[in-house]
């Protein structure tokens, strides 16, 4: 691959303790960084990344590490990245020590189901170990589990090999990604089957701490900044008196609210109200399902990754599939969901925010000052230059007045690097040209070319590609 001829080329030239650093070192070691989220592969043109990226991941990793942070790959880095741990992301690589929130259940009381145990261990062991994996979330937070034996459950647990015909995140063998689950409301819980699963011994993988952190994805939280916190993405090892770090204890707190000393029996589907806090909405929206095809807005955002938003929530597009969804107020602090258009631009790291008669500007994930302000309100474009001073007083424009053939009233647009305009609306997209025409061919599907689902009773497509390039970063269309 190109990348790696680039990174073995000329990109870490370095000594680690007066050695060389080998080639599958180096080449590990950038699989590692671009697997759990602190590079984002390029998304078209040439596989290669600018030094100054490379030696920024390597940094940030060693910060969430808490490793001298040089941005080279010295030994205590490469250790730190053979070590076994969860299979998720390190969530868009945001510089805080603070819990992560990813989402919630708009109800406490859930039902799980154990679809299958390790061989490695007795029955009656895994399961002592799996039940008290959820009694560390119950002993802090006013939820209960309840097992059920058949059918559907919320949360469910199981075990399987490299591959699953029900699980498109194939594990790797013994050692490095561990488990893996998915973020409320999905559900799913999975083990690594190849592990040396154990309980009460220093040898092998605890089956019981594992499993509780696994479960603190199911609920809701990310990984922590924090290395002996639960929710640290790194396998710390077996400890006879584990307790919940500080830091997991706040995130739970923050989305179920805390524990009263005697809990009244509430109905199944209740949702109560969340203690006041900037990361997650009093009222979030249901979850969106990415295979519906309509979205609120698009955009090619910080690191490369771009971002598609739907109601309260937010996720990344690749061309090897969809990130898991995140709601937008836990990226970026204020801004409201139900957006109306986004754009970032590379030049400045600012990304402008539409909703309503407001613009939002932040750098990256941190809003500026003096925002949100007020605009016009209307259905239109806006152009400007970052740079330079804009008078806002004569947009929002007639989009028609600049695009041919788009349709009317878009639920969101973007600009890519190929010189591209693309129009979303409803479940289709439209792509124009160079003249801002659009192409012949056009309307297509959204969430077969862009969100990799297949669409029921159909057949692979033409050989479309239009999926997931770089965008400009002057205009916005709302």
């Amino acid at each position: 691959m190109n990348w790696q001829r680039l990174w073995l080329g000329f990109l870490l030239p370095l000594t680690v303790s007066c050695r060389a650093v080998g080639p599958g070192e180096k080449e590990a070691a950038m699989d590692y960084l671009l697997r759990y989220g602190y590079l984002q592969k390029p998304l078209e043109g040439p596989d290669n990344f600018r030094p100054e990226d490379v030696i920024e991941a390597l940094r940030a990793f060693q910060e969430a590490s808490e490793l001298p942070v040089s941005g080279q790959l010295d030994d205590a880095t490469s250790a730190r990245m053979r070590q076994p741990r969860c299979g998720l992301e390190d969530p868009f690589n945001q510089k805080t020590l603070k819990y992560l929130l990813l989402g919630r259940w708009r109800k406490k009381h859930l039902t799980f189901r154990i679809l299958n145990l390790p061989s490695t261990l007795p029955s009656s062991t895994a399961r002592a170990a799996l039940l008290q994996a959820f009694q560390y979330w119950s002993n802090v937070a006013p939820l209960t589990f309840r097992e059920v034996q058949a059918g559907w459950a919320d949360i469910r647990l199981s075990f399987h090999g490299r591959h699953s015909l029900y699980c498109s995140n194939s594990f790797d063998g013994p050692g490095r990604v561990l488990a893996h689950a998915d973020i409320p409301e999905l559900g799913s819980v999975h083990f690594d089957e190849d592990e040396l699963w154990t309980e009460g011994t220093y040898r092998g993988v605890n089956l019981r701490i594992i499993a509780a952190h696994e479960l603190g994805h199911a609920l809701g939280l990310g990984h922590s900044r924090y290395t002996q916190a639960l929710m640290a993405p790194v396998y710390a090892g077996y400890r006879p008196y584990f307790k919940l770090h500080p830091d997991d204890v706040a995130g739970i707190q923050a989305l179920y609210g805390k524990k009263s000393p005697e809990i009244e029996e509430e109905e199944e589907e209740e949702d109560t109200a969340l203690p006041t806090t900037p990361l997650v909405p009093t009222e979030p929206s249901p979850m969106p399902d990415p295979c519906s095809g309509d979205l609120d807005a698009v955009m090619l955002g910080p690191r490369g990754k771009t971002y598609a938003f739907k109601g309260n929530y937010v996720w990344t597009m690749t061309d090897s599939g969809l990130g898991p969804l995140f709601q937008v107020s836990a990226l970026w602090e204020g801004l409201p969901g139900n957006l109306d258009a986004a754009v970032y631009s590379p030049r400045t790291q600012w990304i402008h925010f539409f909703k309503g008669d407001k613009v939002w500007r932040y750098i990256n994930f941190k809003m500026s000052p003096g925002f949100p302000k007020k605009l016009n309100r209307g259905s239109g474009y806006w152009q400007w230059d970052e740079l330079a001073t804009t008078d806002f007083s004569r947009y929002p424009k007639p989009t028609k007045g600049l695009f041919t053939g788009v349709p009317d009233q878009p639920s969101a647009a973007m600009s890519w690097r190929d010189g591209r305009v693309y129009f979303f609306k409803g479940k289709q997209y439209w792509r124009l040209n160079q003249q801002l025409q659009a192409e012949k061919g056009f309307p297509r599907d959204i969430a077969h070319n862009w969100m990799h689902c297949r669409p029921p009773n159909t057949t692979a497509s033409d050989g479309d590609a239009d999926s997931l390039v770089t965008g400009i970063d002057h205009s916005a269309t709302g």
